[in-house]
């Protein structure tokens, strides 16, 4: 697949100005200032953050009715309920709160809402549950700020809602008692980008200060809140680096049963980071809920014997084994049925239906097509009872919500942002939603969209890389939005004669930049079709980080290899 390469511009006098307080190479300084870092007390922060650096949580508007309510609950012995969404910020929300408060207070339980009876967010049956069974106080974590109908009816019934959440809310809002949400019009809390589970959290601590109980007590889930930060992509930035500094380091020094079960199970060895939290821990909990139902993913969480949550460890492990494998068969259909269609292979976008897909996968089939296939707007449909449901992913730049907003008079029911959302329609509906859709995406999108781009920090020469270069570079840790993986890009690199595809797929890089300049080894994965590049003898450019490879009890530095093309 082709791809576009852009640099990021520099800032010379920022980075001279930074350089001169961190005395530290250059290059690691442009850095810096790219993600906004330009003082030595800023840079502290970023490489040095302490828990001391999270702000009051009684900054947040709203927190002295929450924890008002929540005591005035306990003081009358009401019965609470700890309402939270199916997904990874929503399971560990629920287990932080619930975990939390079930320490002091037994009158308790928790609900989450099934994905394919309920849906998303707070559900009829969760109020009438809580109705059926005298529950006079919800607690509704990573979702609530849009369900102002439910929340009005359950006041009706005599149930008050304490809302926690931390998407966008609209003019209007339900009427809770309290609702925490930094983006919430007039709230004085100076962090805006927390996860669901970053704000339960924060009530917890309030909680804490309130009744003079230790704060080690709420410091205990923080691998639940550095798993949801990372699951959830929100930015690296701020009190999520912080949170999840810490609790990465509680995750590699004291898990909680649950997560440390998890580890095990997926044979994780090595001092775990934030891509193992992304890609190895967060999809066995989100199988949870796309497979079966992800109560299973709170138990997991709130279980005290590492014996029990090894069996429940095991059933979401199985759960992600299913759900790679269904995911992997419906991938290779859709592509199937794009070869097979003359047309689909010139459309500008991907619309695909069939009534037998797994609706818990249909995102995850749109990334994959997008990501190694089709590099374009993609929505898979599959039947949902008597409708259609699907899910649509876009690329970098284009606004897929809006796209299908102006599709909505073929639609039941719609929702998402910018790059990812989900709908559902009658099943008569769906040729003309993918003509219509394809209609739109081909009339407003810009077609070096529809090539995937590669945004370079900076340039940099082989003679850079170096032990102590890396070191620091390592400390850019936790990586995520705002603060990703840096990417390099060298000029004029030449094969030394030991490139070769290993495996049918890969490539096994051992380059030189410059005829006399110095040799580092590194790897492309899925780039096997790239070796004439290389074969050529001909100078090329490379995109790539830095990573450690260790091999046989040796570390030495190594290039991943993103992408390659020939010198100009």
């Amino acid at each position: 697949m082709q791809k576009r390469w852009t640099v990021k511009r520099y800032q010379p006098r920022a980075e001279q100005a930074l350089q001169s307080a961190l005395k530290i190479h250059p290059l690691l300084c442009r850095l810096l200032v790219q993600r906004g870092i330009t003082t030595f007390d800023t840079a502290r922060l970023f490489f040095r953050p302490t828990l001391a650096d999270l702000h009051d949580p009684w900054l947040m508007k709203g927190m002295d009715k929450a924890i008002s309510r929540i005591e005035q609950a306990i003081l009358y012995g009401e019965k609470i309920l700890i309402y939270g969404d199916y997904d990874v910020d929503g399971t560990t929300a629920v287990a932080t709160v619930y975990a939390f408060l079930h320490d002091f207070y037994k009158n308790i339980e928790f609900y989450v809402p099934h994905r394919y009876r309920e849906g998303y967010g707070i559900s009829m049956a969760g109020v009438e549950y809580a109705r059926e069974n005298d529950f006079s106080l919800v607690v509704a974590l990573d979702c609530g700020i849009k369900s102002i109908e439910l929340i009005t009816y359950a006041k009706e019934q005599g149930i008050d809602f304490i809302v926690c959440d931390h998407h966008l809310p609209d003019a209007e809002l339900p009427p809770a008692v309290a609702i925490l949400n930094p983006k919430q019009e007039d709230c004085p809390y100076p962090y805006k980008e927390l996860s669901g589970c970053g704000i339960g959290f924060k009530l917890i601590c309030a909680f804490a200060q309130k009744r003079g109980i230790s704060s080690e007590k709420a410091y205990k889930y923080l691998d639940l809140v550095a798993t949801s930060i990372a699951a959830d992509i929100v930015p690296m930035t701020g009190e999520n680096r912080v949170l999840t500094f810490h609790g990465l380091k509680k995750v590699n020094e004291n898990p909680l049963p649950g997560i440390k079960a998890l580890i095990d199970l997926s044979n994780l060895k090595e001092q775990l980071t934030i891509s193992n939290l992304v890609f190895v821990i967060a999809p066995r909990v989100n199988a949870a809920g796309r497979m079966d139902d992800a109560r299973k993913a709170v138990n997991l969480f709130i279980e005290s014997s590492a014996e029990n949550a090894m069996v429940i460890a095991a059933q979401l492990h199985a759960d992600n084994s299913d759900r790679k494998e269904i995911d992997s068969t419906i991938t290779q259909e859709a592509v199937a049925l794009i070869q097979e269609d003359i047309m689909l292979n010139t459309k500008k976008s991907t619309v695909l239906y069939q009534p037998h897909w797994h609706k818990g996968v249909v995102g995850i089939v749109a990334s994959r097509l997008i990501d190694k296939y089709y590099y374009r707007p993609t929505i898979i449909l599959t039947q949902s009872n008597d409708k259609v449901a699907g899910s649509a992913r876009s690329v970098s730049g284009f606004n897929v919500y809006e796209a299908i907003h102006q599709c909505k008079d073929l639609l039941e029911n719609y929702g998402g942002h910018f790059y990812a959302a989900g709908m559902t329609l009658k099943p008569e509906n769906v040729a003309a939603f993918q003509q219509r859709f394809e209609e739109v995406v081909a009339t407003t999108i810009d077609p070096e969209l529809l090539i995937p781009e590669i945004v370079i920090d900076t340039e940099i020469n082989f003679s850079d890389i170096s032990p102590s270069f890396f070191k620091i570079l390592n400390q850019f840790e936790p990586l995520g939005p705002d603060n990703l993986r840096p990417l390099f890009m060298a000029r004029q690199v030449f094969d030394t004669g030991y490139c070769k595809i290993v495996k049918e797929e890969h490539i096994k890089f051992s380059v030189r930049q410059g005829r006399n300049g110095v040799t580092l080894s590194g790897i492309g994965f899925f780039m096997a079709e790239k070796f004439p590049c290389i074969s050529s003898r001909a100078p090329f450019d490379m995109v790539f980080t830095i990573e450690e490879n260790e091999w046989q009890g040796n570390t030495s530095l190594q290039l991943k290899v993103i992408d390659i093309r020939p010198s100009r």
